[in-house]
Formats: structure tokens, C-alpha cells, sequence
């Protein structure tokens, strides 16, 4: 029995070992055609979004001035420690009076003075203004009476050293012009302060509200369809908001609104000036600070393209990706397209439930026609923040990384 069944055994081995090589076969031939790469996708549907203009820029004092010194003296004392925030009117340095005072002294001494000498003069005036008819020659009326304008003159020129004196005694106490914050010190208690001096006493900045200048290319104005054209009024500059990028990619969580838009252009540097300005209660941007400023300048109706799942083509013109309905890609590109945020706004040539490819470009090397969409998700920056490409080959970062390329080198 045992013998009979041995055979029976072996053919049963041989069978299973058989359809396991068939199998290892499809798979491999299955292996030969991979599925469909998986692309990250976005839903486009019209929306109103803001046109807006990107700009270098710097901040610049609301108000700034040189501390000097307009009478010349030994610094006798410095109220502030470097830095600090002042409010108008706050003494800052003072200078040795005691000349001054003597000054003073003295110019009051000649007002009292001639002061003393006018009821004199005018006495004998009036006198001979009473004789002249009876013993007084014109001669002497005259001589009187220029005696007595000559005492009312002396007391007009002495007014006017008392106030001189005192004005140079007042301005022996040098104070805050108005509120900001004050530099560092140029001088220290018994240096010598005088108007003729080069150098400023110390720098005060008003921080509170501050400008934001920018700057932008005539060619960019002129090519911007007249952006700038409809605000010709106070009211029509307040509607442009303007917002701040900082040096660290933080925005500052104010927003200014434009105060100034020169329409002429600078000769030296072939720019248009625009300027905004800011509440700054906590002192976050300071003069001389670079940023990046955001003018929101209209409204408008279309398609966010976000600018890191697109390409710049020649002649300025802007490429996208799209999957067909039938799960193919499709590259279309753009004549007409506007700047709204991180994104390019587009009017034509999408509908609402076109699906932009924004994730997994690196599938698609190598002229890939078929793909598996995934939806996937963007912030307001544009960038993808669920990795829905994970198993499609590579990281997100990478196709968007090669998008980004082209658009920055744009920007």
C-alpha cells in the first residue's frame, strides 16, 4: 500500500510546482506593464479672487530727524539712555547756562534802561511842543522830539535782546520734536555741542505709524493694464491694501493702505515710487528694514493656477498639466493670465471640474500620457500639504520643485 501510494505523492508535488511556475510567468509578464503613475490633483471652479502685485520694498520713518544743537556749549547733561522711546517735548540734552543767563541779565538791565530814559524824553518833547509859539524855535521841537523816538527805539531794540537772550537760554535745554524712538548718542555729558558741528547730537525715528516705500519697474506699470489709472483720489488710494512680507517669510499680521503713488518716474533708477503706510504700535518694522509688499489693487473672476504646479513659457505665456476625463494628460497654455497672491488668475481655456495636476510631475518624465489621479491638497501658498504622491515614484517636493524653477526664475 505504501508503494502505490508514493507515486500519487510525487505527481501531486510536481503539479502544484508546475502552476507555480505558470503563475511566477503572468506575474511577470504582468510586471512588464506597471498601472497608471499616481498624479495629484486639484477641482478647479471659478471663483473671485484678488489681483494683486508683489514689490520689493524698504520701511522708512514716519517722521525722522537730526538732533542738533542750535547754541554752542558744554554738554552739562543727557536725560535718556540710547534706544528709548520719547514723547514729544521730553528733555533730551542741556547745555551750561550760565552765559546764557548773563545774556540775559544784561539784555534786561538795557531794557530797564531805556525803559527809564522815555519819560524824560518824552516830557521835554511835549514841552516844546507847548512853547513853540512862545520862545521855542522849530529847531529844538525837532530835536525833542527826536530824542524821544530815539528813547522809544532804544527800548524796541532792547525787547528785542531780552527775547533773543532768552530764546538761546530756552535753547540750552534741547527736547523731543515728537514722539519716537532716539539712536545712540553722538556726544556724552562735557563734550562740546555747537550748531556748526556735522554731526547730529542723536537720530529720532517715528515708528508709530511707519511707511513702506516700494518700487516697481515703469515697464511693469505700464504693461499692467492701467492698474494704477482709476485711483486718482484719497478715497480711490484707500481701497488698495497692501500687505508685508518679512525678511524671515513671517507677514506681518497688519494691513497698510496706500498713501502715495507717484506717476512720474525716476530718471536714476527707472522706477515708479509707491508708498504705504502702516500702524506700528509694537515697533515690528523698523527704518531701513527690507520686505516684500503685496498691493491688492481689484477683483476679479477666474482660475487659480497656483504658480509652483506651472511653468513660464516663452514670450511670458503660462503652461499647466490637466487629466482628461479619460485619465490622460493634457498640457495647456495660457496667453492671458494675472497675479493674484502665490497663484496665476485665468479666465480662459478651464472650466469648473477640470483637474490640475499640482503633485507628482516626476511620474510624467519620459512623455507619460496615462495617469491615476489622486485628489490632493494646496495652502494658500500654493504648496501641497498631503503627500498624496507617495507611492507614485517619488516625493511631492520634487515635481513642484521643478515647476517652481521656471516660475521663480519669472518672478
Amino acid at each position: 500500500m505504501l508503494s502505490r501510494k508514493l507515486p500519487i505523492a510525487a505527481f501531486t508535488v510536481l503539479a502544484f510546482a508546475l502552476g507555480a511556475c505558470s503563475d511566477d510567468g503572468k506575474n511577470q509578464q504582468a510586471g512588464q506593464q506597471p498601472p497608471p503613475p499616481k498624479v495629484g490633483v486639484i477641482t478647479m471652479s471659478e471663483q473671485t479672487v484678488p489681483l494683486t502685485t508683489t514689490l520689493p520694498a524698504r520701511a522708512v520713518a514716519y517722521q525722522y530727524a537730526e538732533i542738533r544743537p542750535q547754541v554752542t556749549g558744554i554738554i552739562t547733561n543727557k536725560a535718556f539712555k540710547d534706544g528709548a522711546l520719547v514723547e514729544a517735548g521730553d528733555l533730551l540734552y542741556e547745555i551750561e547756562q550760565d552765559t546764557y543767563e548773563a545774556s540775559l541779565a544784561s539784555a534786561q538791565a538795557n531794557l530797564d534802561k531805556a525803559n527809564a530814559a522815555v519819560p524824560g524824553a518824552k516830557e521835554n518833547y511835549e514841552r516844546y511842543q507847548r512853547i513853540v509859539n512862545t520862545g521855542a524855535t522849530e529847531i529844538q521841537v525837532t530835536d525833542a522830539k527826536t530824542r524821544y523816538d530815539t528813547a522809544l527805539a532804544d527800548v524796541s531794540a532792547a525787547k528785542a535782546a531780552v527775547k533773543s537772550a532768552q530764546i538761546n537760554l530756552d535753547h540750552t535745554k534741547i527736547t523731543a520734536p515728537f514722539a519716537g524712538v532716539l539712536g545712540v548718542s553722538n556726544v556724552s555729558v562735557g563734550n562740546l555741542a555747537s550748531p556748526s558741528s556735522s554731526t547730529p547730537l542723536v537720530d529720532l525715528n517715528q515708528l508709530d505709524p511707519i511707511y513702506v516705500d516700494m518700487y516697481e519697474s515703469a515697464g511693469q506699470v505700464l504693461s499692467a493694464t492701467g492698474k494704477y489709472s482709476d485711483f486718482k483720489s484719497e478715497s480711490d488710494l484707500s481701497k488698495v491694501k497692501v500687505n508685508v512680507q518679512l525678511d524671515d517669510g513671517s507677514t506681518y499680521d497688519v494691513t497698510g493702505n496706500l498713501d502715495v503713488s507717484a506717476r512720474t518716474v525716476d530718471q536714476s533708477t527707472g522706477t515708479v515710487n509707491l508708498r504705504a503706510i502702516f500702524d506700528n504700535p509694537d515697533h515690528v518694522l523698523l527704518p531701513g528694514m527690507f520686505v516684500r509688499a503685496t498691493l491688492t489693487v481689484a477683483e476679479e473672476q477666474g482660475y487659480l493656477i497656483p504658480q509652483l504646479a506651472a511653468q513660464i513659457e516663452a514670450g511670458g505665456k503660462v503652461s499647466a498639466m490637466f487629466v482628461t476625463s479619460d485619465n490622460k494628460v493634457e498640457t495647456r497654455v495660457f496667453d492671458e493670465v494675472m497675479v493674484s497672491n502665490n497663484s496665476w488668475l485665468v479666465q480662459k481655456n478651464v472650466s469648473d471640474g477640470d483637474r490640475l495636476i499640482v503633485d507628482g510631475f516626476q511620474s510624467l518624465v519620459g512623455g507619460v500620457t496615462d495617469v491615476t489621479p489622486v485628489p490632493a491638497k494646496i495652502n494658500d501658498k500654493g504648496v501641497v500639504v498631503d503627500d498624496t504622491s507617495g507611492s507614485s515614484g517619488g516625493s511631492s517636493s520634487g515635481g513642484s520643485s521643478s515647476a517652481a524653477g521656471s516660475t521663480g526664475g519669472n518672478g
